[in-house]
């Protein structure tokens, strides 16, 4: 099994180090646990309208150490809710990656994607080539490899089918 290639508009793009991810809904907002509400406040205080514009496939471009701070997950709730497809960012606050992994959440890390895409530029991460392409440019990026185990996971839809297909194998039933 394979990762299916990431391709679709930037959403926005979080150009600020060590972005804090509960400010995508509002930290006054992380309890709110209709994923339909938080979807309609996703980076309300930025852009107010922000979800009526991203399109299913979308993805969302960060910086340095994304996801700091606490790793709640109604932020990224929402932006799934709303079609975002994956995050490519030049680093990952390792809490935050470890759970939209284990999510089955696509995160990519790429130096220099903040410098070479913009809101609006389709990118396409290729799983195979270990690189971004940004479609206008033709540039290229190159990502750093998935561990093994993440790439299952993510191959699994997430950590939890991901273990009971490990669990199944190591019965030898088919997973």
């Amino acid at each position: 099994m394979s990762l299916p290639n990431l391709r679709g508009r930037v959403a926005w793009v979080f150009d600020e180090d060590d972005f804090d991810i509960d400010l995508i809904v509002g930290i006054r907002n992380i309890k709110i646990t209709d994923v339909s509400e938080l979807a309609k406040l996703a980076m309300a205080d930025r852009a107010p309208d922000f979800a009526g514009t991203v399109q299913r496939g979308d993805l969302l471009v960060g910086g340095r150490n994304f996801g700091y701070g606490h790793p709640h997950y109604p932020a990224m709730k929402a932006m799934r809710h709303l079609g975002i497809a994956g995050v490519v960012a030049e680093s990952f606050s390792p809490g935050f990656f470890r759970g939209e992994i284990s999510m089955g959440f696509p995160l990519v890390t790429c130096p220099g994607i903040v410098a070479a895409a913009q809101r609006g530029d389709e990118i396409e991460v290729d799983w195979a080539a270990a690189a971004v392409r940004h479609l206008g440019s033709g540039r290229t990026l190159p990502i750093e490899p998935l561990a093994a185990a993440e790439r299952e996971t993510l191959e699994a839809g997430g950590l939890i089918p991901y273990l009971k297909q490990r669990l199944a194998r190591s019965k030898g039933a088919p997973p």
